[in-house]
């Protein structure tokens, strides 16, 4: 079958999934929205001077670009839990600004990164696919879950996060012996510039099924807590399908550029979207990760990547001890 008819048919199914999808899940989301507990205050009750929040939380959010910028973590994993801990804003509003975080990097950088070669198309389109449809799902629930219910899993997945950090293993070159069936249909493969070498990678997948349920899941914690999906993205297209890593990094945002933009819609849709904490948390975010860039040259990744871990696992503890009551 020649490679256009085989990839017009499968787009053809994707579309035809998502129209069936879209006509259950639309009529979800509605029932999600009326049945949620109502969210009519963006502060809690004990909070003062709103125009003192935004301005400490563009301060914040400069400070979580840079850490984000130097250390290769996505800005919404840091967003979310620290903000929901130590500010007085309700947690549905920090999750919609997690996502548009998440959203406004990888937008900027998806098209270059393709244009460069730093992205594959073929690789990228499935798992965003199903993770965008997971992400989606995970958002409606996540709407209708009350706030103590989320901080606490919350807490947990920011743990389990840490832990992935400190023991995931990336290789910059994974071995791929023999491609999978499932990799063949799709023609997932090809041939990438590496800059630093001087020379063509070729590059090909295999456990392509593991990957497509690894980035459901991923979709759906991202759009559960607004987490965005790059913590995930990268060790499991490197370590589980095979990807070369810088092409895994790459990929990995222009994922993301669809998946946020799925779970994006609801929490907009169901007015979670909230300019008061949006705007200065992403004009924040762009300028701490541009400081962050200029000083990466400069710094040693590592000890700040340990800071970033501390941090996390601080914020991690923190939301799960508020999810149960027992930290205030």
């Amino acid at each position: 079958m020649p490679q256009i008819t085989r990839y017009l048919i499968i787009s053809s199914l994707f579309m035809l999934l998502l129209s069936v999808l879209g006509s259950d899940v639309s009529l979800a989301a509605d029932v999600a929205v009326e049945s949620a507990a109502p969210v009519t205050k963006v502060l809690d009750n004990h909070a003062e001077g709103t125009w003192l929040w935004p301005a400490l939380l563009f301060l914040i959010s400069i400070g979580i670009g840079v850490a984000a910028a130097l250390t290769g973590v996505g800005g919404a994993v840091l967003f979310v839990p620290i903000v929901s801990c130590f500010f007085p804003y309700n947690i549905d509003f920090v999750r919609g600004a997690g996502l548009f975080i998440a959203l406004t990097g990888a937008l900027y950088a998806g098209p270059s990164l393709l244009k460069l070669g730093l992205a594959d198309l073929r690789l990228a389109l499935p798992m965003a696919l199903v993770s965008s449809i997971f992400a989606y799902l995970g958002a409606i629930i996540g709407l209708r879950l009350p706030t103590h219910v989320i901080q606490t899993f919350l807490g947990i997945t920011i743990l389990m996060i840490v832990v992935l950090m400190i023991t995931a293993k990336t290789a910059e070159f994974p071995v791929v012996k023999t491609r999978d069936k499932l990799s063949k249909f799709l023609g997932i493969s090809g041939i990438f510039y590496e800059g630093s070498s001087n020379e063509h990678v070729e590059w090909q997948i295999h456990r392509t099924l593991w990957g497509l349920v690894s980035f459901a899941f991923i979709g759906f914690l991202a759009g559960l807590f607004g987490l965005g999906a790059g913590w995930a993205n990268v060790p499991v297209l490197n370590s589980v399908l095979g990807v070369p890593l810088k092409l895994a990094v790459g990929t990995s945002k222009f994922i993301l550029s669809i998946t946020d933009t799925s779970a994006g819609w609801v929490y907009l849709n169901s007015g979670g979207v909230v300019p008061l904490i949006v705007i200065p948390s992403v004009f924040g975010m762009i300028i701490g990760t541009r400081i962050g860039v200029k000083l990466l040259p400069g710094i040693k990744p590592k000890k700040i990547k340990w800071f970033v871990i501390g941090l996390l696992a601080a914020a991690g503890l923190m939301s799960l001890l508020k999810g149960l009551d027992t930290w205030h």
